[in-house]
């Protein structure tokens, strides 16, 4: 097990647009007078996917809470449930739902609230040391987890990282390999709004670390995990197909946003939400009203950012061209409630999972369920 505790400052860099986005005291903030989504980038929007995404299937149902999903070598799933605890596999069938097997209970996850068993990611390595990687709130911090599947067993996990604040809001918990191999870990600032700024917490922050839980090759500081700095509460990481990191981001009571991620960048929160903060901060390139998005998960398919909406009951599809935003297009609002997270399938459409059983929704009768979003451009 590797605590990793900061000691000197971080002399960050933040010479590029992308301020990372942020959220209420909650998932759910008071609400604000209504703004339509905005854009700081003067690019022309891209065409969205010709004809538009589309609800295929129900890949899974009778769910609770699902948080993370990472895909498997073999095209199957694993899915973590936030208050269950449980890791679930799931295993697509042809003409129905997917087979679900539970394959382990994380029992040092402390659900409450907002906290519990978060991210999931599979080791770039998987197919040789069967490893996953977990985020989970215990009774003593967030920490990121590793434990190796045999077959639909999951063994018994061991901190790779510990000592990440917790709270029983704005815990962070996306976890996601990136092309350089190293996996990067969004953590969010527990509610005490001056963690985000503070160089020795790891709270606020999105980290970069090896599967050893050290701070990877690279780093602003060699001594310490942390890529990018004034994080509020991120729960959604994607690459790109140019190898760009984005992130979406709760915001307080004004904008959320979202945030194109640079190494060493300080993104503001808490002095700034928003745009239009002194140059040391990074603006975000789109920002939302709270009662339009209220961010959790991101993807990229088709040229195009996918951002799961929890207040804004939608899928909002954000077409990238030259590496800016376009103009953000809200899908399916209303008709699943809740979006929590959303990510690629192999085969480049989508799995998008609702949050109706978070505390915050309505549930459904089929409640909490993951959907097959087929992209009709392909």
């Amino acid at each position: 097990m590797v605590q990793l505790r900061m000691i000197l400052a971080l002399t960050l860099l933040s010479s590029v647009a992308g301020l990372a986005g942020c959220g209420s005291s909650s998932e759910d903030p008071a609400p604000t007078a209504p703004t339509a989504p905005t854009s700081t980038s003067s690019s022309p929007a891209a065409s969205p996917a010709a004809g538009g995404p589309r609800v295929s299937a129900t890949v899974a149902s009778g769910l609770a809470v699902p948080w993370g999903i990472a895909f498997l070598p073999d095209g199957s799933a694993i899915v973590t449930e936030r208050d269950s605890r449980r890791v679930l596999r799931l295993t697509p069938q042809s003409g129905g739902e997917a087979e679900v097997t539970e394959v382990g209970e994380i029992d040092q996850a402390a659900p409450e609230v907002e906290a519990g068993l978060l991210g999931v990611a599979v080791s770039p390595d998987f197919e040789v040391d069967r490893t996953l990687f977990f985020y989970a709130t215990t009774a003593e911090d967030n920490r990121v987890l590793q434990a190796e599947l045999d077959g639909d067993r999951l063994g018994e996990p061991t901190a790779v990282l510990t000592g990440i604040p917790k709270g029983v809001i704005h815990d962070g918990g996306r976890l996601l390999f990136g092309p350089d191999g190293f996996l990067y870990v969004s953590t969010g600032e527990t509610g005490n709004p001056d963690l985000a700024q503070d160089p020795g917490s790891l709270a606020g922050k999105i980290l970069r670390i090896t599967t050893e839980g050290v701070p990877a090759p690279g780093n602003p500081r060699s001594d310490s995990p942390v890529w990018s700095l004034g994080h509020r509460n991120v729960q959604g990481l994607a690459f790109d197909d140019n190898g760009q990191l984005w992130a979406s981001e709760f915001g307080d009571q004004t904008y959320d946003e979202l945030n194109r991620v640079r190494k060493g960048a300080n993104y503001g929160w808490p002095e700034v939400e928003g745009t239009g903060g002194p140059p040391e901060y990074v603006d975000p390139l789109l920002t939302w009203a709270p009662e339009d998005a209220s961010p959790s998960g991101l993807a990229f398919a088709d040229g195009t950012l996918w951002m799961a909406g929890l207040r804004g009951e939608r899928l909002w599809q954000i077409p990238l061209d030259g590496g800016r935003p376009g103009q953000p297009t809200g899908e399916f609002e209303g008709e699943y409630g809740r979006i929590r997270t959303v990510v690629t399938t192999p085969d480049g459409d989508l799995w998008v999972a609702t949050s109706n059983h978070d505390g915050r929704g309505t549930p459904a009768e089929q409640d909490d369920r993951i959907l097959l979003v087929s992209l009709r451009s392909r």
